[in-house]
């Protein structure tokens, strides 16, 4: 049955007083003159979860033009500014709230400065927009107020749409940049396995943020603008603008060096985050970094299930195996050896490392402590000894930020000096330096085999439930997930954007095990989820079509598999 306006205002009417359950008369679909609102789920008293609604619509309602929205990268940069807008606006409305609880407020998904495939709005092909929201319907106490619900619905929303969901809110100048910025960004980015790059920061980039819990852009006169060293200059081309210039990263083992607060742990955020696109004016726009690109650091206590970590750890007291290494505490080295097979496992092909967050004893050990520890005392190979076999061997270049250790000029193909935030190549002379003070350690270990063993999970040991409850998943923040009886400590994670992001990990945690079967390796079901989640999007993860997930990486979604308690592996090793 069709349903109008008039309707809902006659059912909100009719309701009015009355107990808050009657709110459920709401759900379904209502024709209205602007869009269609949808009523999906109605919250059961006003100090619960609110209640979910969505907005439809049509393309000629929305009014885009058919060339801004031409392409998939396009339109994700148009949802995320719009889904910016809703709920910088919707904001406003809390401060109006009208009854008890959370009567009156209205909330949407914030994309923050990343620009990703989200579930807050989503716009068709043929130009249609979907948003998804809550809203908080009044009541005081338990009793429906009516009155207000009809302002609400029938009137803040209305302009709220019209200020925010249409073409007509935003300059077509706004509209441009986004779709724009956004297509460069991708087609720069497909660019680097060309000119055999792992990542590219373009000149005049502003990489500082805020704080550690505020990533917007330093504004600050003092912030030092980057600029790449002549010899390491590149350009790329773009789709809608001039070509532009800037630093590129090449493939290899690359050092930031440099003192103490000069901008090295800057530069390898920035690089970390390359792997998503940014928002106009975020000032990391053109800093673009292969996808697969993984943050690892030590993890002291995280769990490991069945990760082949001989290549750097040959014995454990107790005789443990390290081709099948499995612990709920491990120490700092043996949990940063697992992050890098895991890594490789799910197909990276750059390692981001940072000695201030490494295992001193994983990364370096010197000339003098081996002539202290024999070799055969020493169970561990140090990164020093594998990282160019890692790229040799197994594909895997590796920028690190090292000020500590000089013995890594042995081993770097490109050493890039950061000086007063200002970045320099200082390859020869560090070369040079190498040359002039030799350090004299051995080399430890035999020659690594890459790649590892294929861990087979058994689905079995994914566990969503929770007592009598099929699946009990929360995501109270970006750093932790509530999976079944297992919380997730997702801090060592470093690369997850948003919470929405790690919600749509969780819920992916739960359907990995539909591609679970013998013989099914974690690189095959990964791939298998991957698929799942391009050709289906993130509505396959979730049939109450919310509107507070975001794209994950396969290599985010893989860390978490990891780090899951209970994850235990079948006997299909190989």
């Amino acid at each position: 049955m069709r349903r109008t306006e008039e309707d809902l205002r006659s059912t909100l009417s009719r309701i009015d007083g009355r107990g808050y359950p009657a709110y459920r008369d709401l759900r379904g679909s209502w024709m209205l003159p602007q869009f269609t609102l949808e009523v999906r789920h109605v919250q059961g008293d006003p100090f619960a979860a609110p209640s979910r609604v969505a907005v439809i619509l049509d393309p000629d309602r929305a009014g885009f033009d058919p060339k801004t929205l031409s392409n998939a990268s396009r339109r994700t940069a148009i949802s995320c500014l719009l889904a910016r807008k809703f709920a910088h606006r919707a904001r406003a409305t809390r401060a109006r709230r009208t009854g008890s609880g959370r009567s009156g407020e209205v909330t949407m998904l914030e994309p923050g400065q990343v620009v990703l495939p989200n579930t807050a709005v989503l716009i068709g092909s043929d130009g249609s927009v979907e948003a998804r929201f809550t809203i908080g319907l009044p009541a005081a106490g338990r009793r429906i107020l009516g009155r207000q619900a009809t302002t609400l619905l029938l009137e803040t929303l209305p302009a709220l749409v019209a200020r925010t969901l249409v073409c007509g809110a935003h300059s077509p100048v706004q509209l441009n940049r986004h779709a724009e910025v956004n297509e460069d960004a991708d087609h720069m980015r497909a660019q680097l396995g060309k000119f055999g790059l792992v990542a590219f920061i373009a000149n005049g980039s502003l990489l500082p943020r805020r704080s550690g819990i505020d990533d917007r852009s330093l504004k600050d006169n003092r912030a030092v603008l980057f600029n790449s060293p002549p010899s390491l200059e590149v350009t790329l081309e773009r789709l809608n603008s001039p070509p532009l210039a800037g630093m590129g990263i090449p493939r290899g083992v690359s050092l930031l060096v440099g003192g103490g607060y000069h901008g090295k742990s800057t530069v390898l955020d920035a690089v970390a985050q390359g792997v998503y696109n940014h928002r106009p004016g975020d000032g990391r726009e053109w800093v673009v970094t292969d996808p697969t690109a993984t943050k690892i650091q030590a993890e002291d206590g995280r769990s490991v299930a069945g990760v082949d970590i001989s290549p750097f750890i040959s014995t454990l007291p107790g005789g443990q195996d390290t081709t099948c290494f499995t612990t709920t505490n491990a120490s700092g080295s043996t949990s940063q050896a697992a992050g890098i097979i895991e890594a490789l496992e799910a197909g990276s092909r750059l390692l981001l490392i940072d000695e201030d967050t490494s295992a001193t004893n994983f990364m370096i050990r010197d000339r003098r402590m081996q002539a202290l520890i024999k070799g055969d005392d020493e169970p561990i190979t140090p990164f020093i000894d594998r990282v160019q076999s890692l790229y040799r061997d197994a594909g895997a270049s590796t920028l690190l930020v090292i000020g500590g250790s000089g013995d890594y000029l042995d081993v770097a193909d490109l050493v890039l000096g950061m000086v007063r935030y200002e970045a320099h190549d200082l390859t020869a002379e560090a070369r040079s330096v190498a040359a002039a003070h030799p350090t004299g350690r051995a080399v430890h270990g035999a020659p690594a085999t890459w790649p590892w063993r294929h861990r087979c999970p058994d689905a079995r040991s994914i566990r969503p439930w929770r007592g009598r409850k099929q699946s009990h998943i929360k995501v109270p923040s970006r750093a932790a997930v509530e999976f079944g009886n297992d919380r997730i400590d997702l801090t060592g994670i470093r690369q997850i954007a948003l919470r929405a992001q790690a919600r749509a990990i969780a819920l992916s945690l739960a359907h990995l095990q539909q591609f679970m079967g013998a013989g099914m390796a974690v690189e095959d079901i990964l791939e298998a989820m991957r698929t799942l989640l391009e050709s289906e999007g993130l509505d396959a993860l979730e049939p109450a079509r919310t509107g507070d997930l975001a794209m994950p990486r396969t290599q985010e979604i893989a860390a978490t598999l990891a780090r899951l308690r209970t994850l235990t592996l079948t006997g299909a090793q190989s």
